[in-house]
Parts: C-alpha cells; sequence; structure tokens
C-alpha cells in the first residue's frame, strides 16, 4: 500500500507493489498478488488498514500489519531497498 518513494526507501523482502492510490481507482492487483491470502502493509498502518477493508470488501481475503513498516523494521524484521539493498522504512 505503500507509495513509490516509500517503496523504493524500504519494503519487506518478497512483497509486491500495489500502492492504496492505485486500487483505490479501481486498478486490479498485480497478477502475483491474486486470487491468494494477502498481508498489506504501509508505513504506519493506516492506509494498508484501509487497503485491507477494500480488498476485503472486494471478495479477496486481507489483512492489515498493525503498525505498519515502523512497527516491522522496530521489531528488527528484514527491510530491503529498490535494488535489495538494506532498506528504512520511509
Amino acid at each position: 500500500m505503500r507509495e513509490q518513494a516509500e517503496w523504493n526507501a524500504g519494503h519487506v523482502p518478497g512483497a509486491v507493489h500495489a500502492p492504496l492510490s492505485r486500487l483505490l481507482t479501481g486498478a486490479a492487483l498485480p497478477a502475483t498478488a491474486r486470487n491468494r491470502p494477502l498481508v498489506v502493509i504501509c508505513r504506519s498502518g493506516h492506509r494498508s488498514r484501509q487497503a485491507a477493508e477494500l480488498l476485503t470488501g472486494r471478495g479477496g481475503d486481507a489483512v492489515d500489519v498493525k503498525g505498519g513498516m515502523n512497527a516491522w523494521a522496530s521489531a528488527g524484521l528484514p527491510v530491503v531497498g529498490e535494488r535489495g539493498s538494506r532498506g528504512r522504512p520511509a
């Protein structure tokens, strides 16, 4: 649910990028994220909560990571940057 600049700064390894701004306009999920359970994350948890509700409303199986990337990184979990280097929540 992270926007491009946030994604480039840092994201969960193996994640699929699907910005909330695109989903709100009716865009479909990337093919690799369709027809499977989803865990959605943003910087602080606000947009990912909104996205999880939107995706669930569309019939998807989505849950939100409470606290977002900030909580993820604070827990010592890995964050990668745009070229696979060590990233940071932005």
